[in-house]
């Protein structure tokens, strides 16, 4: 029985479909009631849907569980699906609902536990290949990005340290302290400029024009070693579907 349960909700792809298809409509109820006059006219349709969703996945949740456990000598894979990412994400795409019911919470923590339903769709990267992918990207590719990341908390650090010093004097008031100054490093570094904070001084706008130019390389850094290890996965999975004809032994796609 727990074979078949487990080939069920593993493999069945009715059963995939449907669950895909409804952690994506909770998304989308979720931006739909973000409407005051949707939220008031549906109030009831709303309610009755994250309902039935919460239903079906407090039944999927608790059933992984119970289908975690291969051998029965080992009850303890039961305690690793609920402490892996994705039991905690499956547990806390359906926790909010039932929580305000235990805890007396006032209306802004209840807006806040709603925004947690906005979880169930990292539930995706259980059924989607395209997530997976990505997922696949990022472990593969974490050392390079930490490194790219760090070099970048760094420079962020000094640029935003030597701008306070150059521009406090003369700006008080945007220039205030170096956590003021971290802000504008930031907006520099990325290239987004929205002009709220800069300098006026010449040293500053000489500083600021060099933390511009190295900022285009250090955010395009990231994108290049994503894109990269993205093109070499794509090209993997394509040769792996590839085998060769019997009769001429010319590679063919399956």
């Amino acid at each position: 029985m727990k074979k078949k349960v487990s080939d069920f909700i593993n493999y069945n792809q009715y059963f995939i479909k449907f669950i895909y298809a409804l952690i994506v409509l909770n998304i989308l109820a979720l931006i739909l009631e973000s409407y005051d006059e949707l939220r008031t006219k549906f109030s009831l349709a709303f309610y009755f849907f994250e309902l039935f969703s919460v239903i079906v996945f407090t039944l999927e949740y608790f059933i992984r569980i119970w289908i975690s456990d291969k051998t029965k000598e080992d009850k303890r894979e039961r305690l690793n699906f609920a402490f892996s990412t994705s039991g905690i994400i499956d547990l806390l795409a359906i926790l909010p609902f039932y929580l305000p019911f235990i805890f007396p919470f006032d209306l802004r923590v209840i807006r806040i536990l709603r925004l947690f339903r906005l979880l169930r769709i990292f539930k995706l990267g259980r059924y989607s290949s395209s997530l997976k992918t990505i997922q696949y990207i990022f472990k593969e590719t974490k050392a390079e990005l930490t490194i790219t990341i760090f070099v970048t908390f760094v420079l962020m650090i000094l640029s935003s340290t030597l701008m306070f010093y150059i521009e406090h004097d003369d700006q008080p008031e945007q220039f205030s302290n170096i956590g003021d100054a971290f802000w504008w490093s930031i907006a520099t570094l990325t290239t987004v400029g929205y002009g709220d904070v800069y300098p006026v001084t010449g040293l500053g706008k000489l500083l600021s024009g060099v933390i511009a130019l190295i900022g285009i390389g250090f955010v395009a850094l990231p994108t290049g070693i994503i894109s990269s290890a993205f093109i070499s996965r794509i090209q993997t999975k394509k040769k792996s579907k590839e085998c060769n004809c019997p009769h001429c032994g010319k590679s063919i796609d399956i």
